[in-house]
């Protein structure tokens, strides 16, 4: 097991051995130690490795991550998993803002509180946050799930298109054509599927709250002026 100590290793040097991974590698299990809130650790990986960094990290850990399964032993900074592609990133703290920002796929979970703009431009990430998250959550947000156990800041999915908001606590107010909507049995068995997927189990689907668009703005009406 390859394991990295960042005070005596640069975070240029981690991420070109990752980058160097090929796809069967055996190399399959990564350690990062004295992570010390240094950025982009483990950026641009595309193997499917796991990778364990014990302490807080800074900006856009994991980015443009795809097939693998990288864990924060500590908080994350701004935009962490931004625009991930496949694979799992999972905090087992608090985020900063612009978590998961336009992910395109994959799994990122938060085992603490998320601060704004949480998913924003999101296009295809699950985000499962089992705290809270911050104003201007899922702006703009094209595909994909994010699932809120606290609560929802000020303007929650402001000018949402197709992705699906779930939250279980007080939701601040609603952005601009972000609506709730009438839970279904099928959107049950999706919320059920996402939280079984994040290794949550036993909650109560029914305290879940489902938001997503009204779909006004799709097209520019004059009437919605004051909206856009």
């Amino acid at each position: 097991m390859p394991v990295i100590d960042l005070e005596r290793q640069t975070v240029r040097e981690l991420n070109a051995a990752l980058h160097r991974l090929v796809p069967d590698t055996n190399e399959t299990l990564w350690e990062v130690s004295n992570s010390n809130g240094k950025h982009a650790i483990g950026t641009g990986v595309d193997a499917p490795i796991e990778i364990d960094i014990n302490g807080h990290v800074g900006y856009y850990c994991g980015g443009m991550n795809k097939q693998a399964s990288i864990r924060i032993h500590g908080n994350a900074g701004t935009g962490v998993a931004e625009n991930m592609m496949s694979g799992v990133v999972h905090v087992m703290g608090d985020a900063s803002q612009s978590a998961g920002a336009t992910g395109h796929g994959g799994l990122l979970i938060v085992d603490g509180d998320a601060a704004a703009r949480c998913g924003i431009s999101m296009k295809g990430i699950d985000i499962i946050v089992k705290g809270s998250i911050g104003a201007m959550s899922a702006f703009m947000a094209q595909a994909g799930n994010l699932v809120v156990f606290g609560d929802a800041g000020e303007a929650l999915g402001d000018s949402i298109y197709e992705a699906t908001i779930f939250v279980r606590g007080k939701v601040k107010s609603l952005g601009a054509d972000c609506i709730e909507k009438p839970m279904a049995k099928e959107d049950k068995a999706r919320l059920a599927a996402l939280l079984h997927r994040a290794g949550v189990e036993g909650a109560n689907l029914d305290e879940f709250r489902m938001y997503g668009s009204a779909r006004r703005l799709y097209n520019f009406h004059i009437d919605n002026i004051a909206s856009y």
